[in-house]
């Protein structure tokens, strides 16, 4: 009885190890999850952003979906940076992702093989020059993101020490580059490596030795003829791990720090501005009788106040209060900039029928019911992002909301 040998090419040689591939895992879901979530944001209006809202349960928690999937991405990355560095410092792996000389050669090699000067291309390495513009692409990519998506998590912050524009270019830059790397993953990376080769090494951490002459010819020539490092002395690799862990306590030092201000630090975008002073921004010498935006109250023995948003004993007007008289004007004057021709979240204030319709979190309105109303709720709650009604002008809603939200 013959024992059974693997066929030459049926040899497996190890490409990624273990905590790569789950490297790689952890950051294909986070990204997918970004992506998922991110370009709906983008496009809120769009049939199938409305629709990907409504799965997810409305914007708010589209929104929780796409900030912890940046943190976790975040930490993926800073693992990954202190992963190459104890490869680099402390096992003395060659640097093997930045492009270099060879790599002109290589895509002058491929050029004439594809126009048929050549009979085959370029031999490349342990990364081709492709790979090698696909990783600094995610390198780049990462800090754009990172760096513009601090500026609309922190507004105000970034604002303090730069100019006003920053933040709508930060916004463009943000969705313009999340397009660029969601095509770019879609098209160039998924197809060639894992639909034209069917490159599993990502998820089994092995080539054929097939797959090695083919894509690695280099690399497998080299472990081959035995060129590979032999194994260093304990004492050596403990007096580089010292001066690796100095690199790494100042990188997760800062990384913590960043970590924070990222996360963190802004309260003053989310803070309802009831509870800041009033303070007269136009106070003329000689007083002056102008016409005023506040509504005249009705003397009543019965003030209605609004329940836990406003301060006992505000007064709001008697007898029928309408969307006409008085709900439609204040949301005019306060409202139609976020909520009118281009309603963010899809809750357009512009019509009494359009209010009433709500919005991608749902109806946000309830006649007779002002306590379950999810306006209501979430100005109460503090959870509106850009709270600007006073006391007086929220109790004026919750009154027409219990008295029946008449249009007339």
């Amino acid at each position: 009885m013959t024992r059974k040998t693997k066929a030459p090419d049926m040899k497996m040689y190890v490409r990624f190890d273990i905590l790569q591939r789950i490297q790689h895992f952890i950051f294909l879901i986070s990204f997918t999850l970004l992506g998922f979530t991110g370009l709906p944001q983008k496009f809120p209006l769009s049939p199938i952003s409305l629709g990907l809202f409504k799965i997810l349960g409305g914007i708010e928690t589209t929104r929780l979906i796409h900030h912890t999937s940046a943190i976790v991405m975040m930490i993926v990355s800073v693992y990954h940076v202190l992963e190459v560095l104890y490869r680099v410092i402390v096992l003395r792996t060659p640097i093997s992702m930045i492009p270099w000389i060879t790599d002109l050669k290589h895509v002058y090699e491929d050029v004439l093989y594809y126009l048929g000067f050549r009979k085959h291309m370029g031999y490349y390495g342990r990364y081709s020059y492709a790979e090698k513009v696909e990783y600094l692409a995610l390198v780049w990519g990462t800090i754009v993101m990172g760096l513009t998506g601090f500026v609309m998590w922190n507004p105000i912050s970034s604002l303090r020490i730069l100019p006003g524009e920053i933040v709508p270019a930060a916004k463009a830059a943000h969705g313009g580059e999340a397009i660029l790397a969601v095509l770019a993953i879609i098209i160039w990376h998924f197809y060639h490596v894992h639909i034209k080769h069917l490159n599993k090494s990502m998820f089994t951490g092995k080539l054929s030795q097939a797959e090695m002459k083919h894509e690695h010819p280099a690399e497998l020539a080299q472990i081959e003829e035995g060129a590979a490092a032999e194994p260093m002395p304990s004492r050596v690799i403990r007096k580089r791990q010292y001066v690796y862990a100095l690199f790494a306590i100042v990188i997760l030092a800062l990384f913590s720090y960043g970590f924070y201000f990222f996360v963190g630090y802004e309260e003053t975008a989310v803070v309802n501005p009831r509870q800041q002073p009033t303070i007269p921004v136009y106070v003329p010498q000689t007083p002056t009788l102008m016409p005023t935006a506040t509504f005249t109250p009705v003397p009543t023995s019965t003030p209605v106040a609004a329940s836990g948003a406003s301060s006992a004993g505000t007064q709001v007007p008697a007898g029928n209060i309408t969307w006409d008289a008085n709900i439609g004007p204040l949301f005019a004057q306060k409202c139609l900039m976020c909520h009118g021709a281009t309603p963010q979240g899809g809750l357009n204030l512009s019509t009494y029928a359009d209010a009433m319709k709500g919005g991608v979190s749902g109806v946000v309105f309830t006649p007779g019911d002002s306590a379950g109303s999810l306006m209501i709720i979430k100005f109460e709650g503090g959870k509106h992002p850009y709270a600007i009604l006073l006391p007086d002008e929220l109790a004026l809603i919750v009154a027409w909301l219990d008295s029946g939200a008449f249009e007339k």
